[in-house]
């Protein structure tokens, strides 16, 4: 194996855990809440990327193989995720309705960690499209690189880090902005959006 096959497989694995993760789903709307608020940002970052991490390394082990012939699993996960999407956007649309604004005291950290990471892990672990991209897909891609599929795992890895990193302490450079009401409404009622529109595809067995 040449040093450019296993580079090649590296930036093929940065590129396709990106463009798993970067589009606006039920985590990353709430890594960035997090970031705009400055509550929990380490421990959430660390949650998800960590979480991201396993998923990756299990998908490129061979456990998506498994995952497939157990579609029973995936159901459960399916359920149990629609309702926890569901609950969880109506609670940011009740925000929405209610309104609020963004405390811009530089001394964060008014939220209990612990609630903020079993939402991370929640919105992580019960989101059955985790699995049927990360694990699955990814899996599926890297095996076509055969003995630098090692590399790949470690670029996927590395774009992960990057991106929820990026994410939750980026997001404070938006602070300015979430600090007129109007602003943080317009953001829980997206985040109720994705959350419901979520639910709702996971219900129909998108």
């Amino acid at each position: 194996m040449s040093d450019s096959q296993v580079v090649a497989a590296l930036l093929a694995g940065l590129g396709t855990g990106l463009s798993l993760i970067v589009a606006i789903g039920a985590q990353n709307a709430f890594v960035l809440r997090q970031g705009l608020r400055r509550e929990a940002v380490g421990p959430v970052v660390l949650v998800c990327a960590l979480s991201d991490t396993v998923l990756i390394l299990a998908g490129v082990g061979g456990v998506g193989a498994l995952l497939a012939r157990a579609p029973v699993l995936v159901e459960v996960v399916r359920w149990a995720g629609a309702l926890f999407l569901a609950v969880y956007g109506l609670l940011a649309a009740r925000r929405a309705v209610v309104g609020g604004r963004l405390d811009v005291d530089e001394r964060g950290g008014r939220t209990s960690v612990w609630p903020v990471v079993a939402t991370a892990l929640a919105l992580t672990w019960l989101n059955p499209h985790v699995y049927l991209d990360t694990v699955l897909l990814l899996g599926s891609v890297a095996t076509s690189y055969g003995d630098a599929r090692g590399a790949f795992a470690v670029g996927a890895v590395v774009g992960s880090w990057i991106w929820f990193a990026g994410l939750g302490y980026g997001a404070r450079a938006l602070r300015p902005v979430f600090a007129r009401p109007a602003a943080w409404r317009v953001l829980d009622a997206a985040v109720a959006v994705v959350m419901l529109a979520l639910a709702v595809r996971l219900t129909l067995g998108g």
